[in-house]
């Protein structure tokens, strides 16, 4: 299918499957036109990789993990072994910008409380 079928169909716009495609996370055939054919597979894919987007991976990142990923049962689980560890550094990562948010947003609510007049 085309892409433009492809975007409806995963909900993801043509300019970001161009974008993973050049980051080289999709691989879609090409017709004898040199049009985009995608697959049902490049769709599952593409769909993946959103996932991981959505869970704060980089495109990098996304690119070594994404060959050691399988769904099973609607989840995402892993099929290599060194896949743990990358992950958990990734979780980790993520962990501590969570961490570093809430401290910003503790300090702008004492920034708030400190400048709000008593009532």
């Amino acid at each position: 299918m085309r892409i433009a079928e492809a975007s409806v169909r995963t909900g993801i716009s043509a300019r970001l499957l161009r974008y993973y495609e050049d980051q080289g996370l999709l691989d879609p055939a090409r017709n004898s036109s040199g049009y985009r054919d995608y697959s049902v597979d490049d769709l599952v894919a593409a769909r993946r990789v959103r996932q991981l987007l959505n869970v704060g991976l980089s495109t990098a990142t996304i690119g070594t993990v994404l060959p050691c990923l399988t769904e099973r049962l609607g989840q995402l689980t892993p099929v290599c072994a060194e896949l743990i560890d990358e992950l958990r550094h990734e979780q980790d990562r993520i962990i501590s910008a969570i961490d570093a948010l809430t401290e910003s947003r503790d300090a702008i609510g004492q920034v708030i409380a400190a400048g709000t007049p008593a009532a």
